[in-house]
C-alpha cells in the first residue's frame, strides 16, 4: 500500500474536482444520474479519507503522507528560483480527523441535496469544487498551494448561498440570501487580499525562494515583521470564521 499511500491525499483533492468535470458533462435534464454521479464520487472520497485516517500513525505524529511534484518549479536566481512554488502534500495529527470529517460531510451534503431539483447539475458541480479546496487547505503543505485551495473552497459559496440558499422560503426576507452572497464576497475578496499580501510578504521576507511551510516553520521572523502581518492573517481568515466584527455577511 505505500504507493497508493504517495497518492492518497492526491487523490483526495482530485476526486472532487473529476466528480465536477463529469458532472458538468453530464445533460442537466438526467437529474437521477446526476445525483448518483455526484454521490459516488462522494463515497470514492469518503473511503480514501476513512483510509488515511486509519493508516495515519497517531503515536509517531509529526507529517506523513508526504509527496511533492516540482510541476511549477521555475529555474533561476531571483525572488521566483527552483522550486520555489510546488505542489508539497502531507498531514499531520491534526489534518487527519478533519480530512475524514470532510470525508463524511461531503457525502452526508450530496445526500441531503438528492432533494435539490432547481438546476441541480451547477449546485454539485459547485458543491464539489468546493470540497475539493476544502481537502487541499487540509493536505497542502505549500503555501502558495494553500491559498489556491482556499480560494477554490470559498469562492463557489457565493454562488451556492445566492442561488440555493433556503431565505427564499420566508417572503419576509427573500432578498437575504442574495444580500448576504454578495456581502460575503465583498468581505472575502477584501479578506483574500489582505491574504495575498501576507503571504507575498513572508515569501519574500523568509529569503528562502520557497513557499514550502516545512521550510518557511524553520525561519525566525523579527518581531516588527510579525506584528505588521500577523493582523493581516488575523483578519483575512477571520472573514470566514465568523470572527467579530466581519460576521455581518451573515443574513
Amino acid at each position: 500500500m505505500d504507493n497508493f499511500d504517495s497518492y492518497a491525499l492526491f487523490l483526495l483533492v482530485v476526486i472532487p474536482m473529476a466528480g465536477a468535470v463529469v458532472v458538468m458533462l453530464i445533460p442537466g435534464a438526467l437529474k437521477q444520474q446526476i445525483r448518483w454521479v455526484s454521490s459516488a464520487f462522494a463515497l470514492s472520497a469518503l473511503l480514501v479519507s476513512f483510509y488515511v485516517f486509519w493508516a495515519y500513525d497517531h503515536e509517531a505524529g509529526g507529517f506523513q503522507f508526504q509527496r511533492t511534484w516540482d510541476w511549477l518549479a521555475m529555474p533561476g536566481t531571483g525572488p521566483l528560483s527552483d522550486k520555489a512554488i510546488t505542489l508539497t502534500l502531507g498531514i499531520d495529527g491534526i489534518a487527519a480527523p478533519m480530512i475524514l470529517l470532510t470525508g463524511i460531510v461531503m457525502l452526508t451534503g450530496v445526500l441531503i441535496s438528492w432533494k435539490i431539483a432547481d438546476r441541480n447539475k451547477e449546485f454539485f458541480v459547485l458543491y464539489q469544487l468546493l470540497l475539493s479546496g476544502v481537502f487541499g487547505v487540509f493536505v497542502s503543505l505549500d503555501l502558495f498551494f494553500f491559498f489556491f485551495f482556499y480560494e477554490l473552497a470559498v469562492l463557489p459559496m457565493y454562488l451556492l448561498i445566492g442561488v440555493w440558499g433556503s431565505s427564499s422560503e420566508f417572503p419576509t426576507f427573500s432578498r437575504a440570501k442574495e444580500y448576504g452572497a454578495m456581502k460575503l464576497m465583498i468581505f472575502l475578496v477584501a479578506g483574500s487580499v489582505l491574504i495575498w499580501i501576507a503571504v507575498m510578504a513572508i515569501f519574500v521576507e523568509s529569503g528562502i525562494g520557497s513557499f514550502n511551510l516545512l521550510e518557511l516553520q524553520n525561519v525566525t521572523f523579527s518581531d516588527n515583521f510579525q506584528r505588521v502581518f500577523f493582523p493581516f492573517l488575523m483578519v483575512g481568515f477571520g472573514v470566514l470564521a465568523g470572527l467579530w466584527p466581519f460576521h455581518t455577511w451573515s443574513p
